[in-house]
């Protein structure tokens, strides 16, 4: 009785941390996403200079990343050397920078309900890259899942009360870029047997996000902001917005290290429904039936997809198990009849 009374606290302790780490990283991605809006929306805080916000974020994250490894030495960096930073982690680094720019961008021009629908379509984005540079299958009923999700959001956005054409580019931009970046990954760094962890990846990627967005901003935002007397920089709101995107990346280290990936996939649609109420509810932001039928589609199709690869994530598990014990049988038929063989 006793052991099977620590077993179950055991069990119920790792269910209630497994919980409390969702419940972080949902109320931190959450944070962000909100602050961002808040800081680049011309109604609010008013400060649309997303290329200029995204750098502050990177500057502040990988000066955060330097301490923690370099200083404090709580994380180990990874062995790398300048070949290999230049070939694989500087193009990782562009398109980072790139869909960080974009993304920020959208929320100046579209409603936070609207762009997590768009959101939806990055299996679709990921998928197609994928078989495009050949890390993934093609597969017909793959194919029409990505279309189900596709005409999900298409009848989202076609409901759509405040929609802006070059918003939606932007976002399907960012979503471009984030999709190739994390096909890159693998291609580039897992290929290779090199994983960085959120913290490493902001020590090595940031720095170079940083200086790919410094090009832009000097012809783009540079110019405005030196013109704009009237700004002043506000160390307590850059500051909280710039600790709360560095904590969302130890709040992801904490979610997939201690549960798993598809987790952190469940968690993001439980977000975005979070996201969408509060963007009707508290930002005032117009979702009408058609928006919601159209994600409650695309939802379905990323709910599918989510199920089909954790399947396929089992059976490639179970095959692995069986191909262990059959070669653990093997040997111990080879030990049994060299045995056999000796006591002749």
């Amino acid at each position: 009785m006793g052991k099977g009374g620590a077993l179950s606290e055991s069990v119920v302790k790792k269910i209630l941390l497994s919980y409390a780490y969702v419940g972080i990283w949902i109320f931190l991605s959450f944070t962000v996403i909100v602050y961002n809006k808040f800081i680049l929306d011309k109604k609010m805080y008013n400060w649309p200079f997303p290329i200029s916000l995204t750098m502050i974020h990177m500057a502040f994250c990988s000066s955060l990343a330097f301490i923690i490894i370099r200083v404090f030495k709580l994380v180990e960096p990874v062995s790398m050397s300048r070949d290999l930073y230049v070939s694989s982690v500087l193009p990782i680094g562009a398109l980072y920078a790139f869909s960080l720019w974009l993304s920020n961008s959208a929320y100046i021009f579209l409603s936070v309900s609207f762009i997590q629908m768009l959101k939806a379509l990055m299996p679709v984005a990921v998928y197609s890259i994928g078989v495009l540079f050949k890390k993934e299958p093609f597969k017909s009923d793959t194919l029409f899942n990505m279309l189900s999700i596709s005409f999900g959001v298409a009848v989202a956005a076609y409901g759509e009360a405040q929609f802006n054409g070059w918003g939606v580019f932007l976002q399907l931009g960012a979503v471009a870029f984030e999709a190739t970046r994390l096909v890159m990954i693998q291609i580039l760094l897992t290929s290779k047997g090199i994983s960085l962890n959120p913290i490493t990846s902001l020590y090595y990627v940031a720095p170079c996000c940083f200086v790919f967005l410094l090009v832009p901003w000097v012809f783009v935002e540079y110019p405005i902001l030196r013109e704009s007397s009237s700004f002043r920089f506000d160390f307590w709101v850059f500051g909280t917005n710039s600790l709360c995107a560095f904590a969302l990346n130890l709040a992801v280290f904490l979610l997939v290290g201690k549960t798993s990936a598809l987790t952190m996939n469940v968690a993001g649609v439980v977000k975005d429904w979070l996201l969408i109420a509060f963007s009707w509810s508290v930002i005032k932001d117009t979702v009408t039936p058609i928006n919601l039928v159209g994600y409650g589609l695309a939802f379905l199709g990323v709910a599918y997809y989510n199920h089909s690869k954790l399947q396929a994530l089992k059976a490639k598990e179970s095959q692995k198990k069986s191909a262990a014990a059959d070669e653990e049988a093997g040997r111990l038929l080879e030990v049994k009849n060299a045995g056999d063989g000796a006591g002749k």
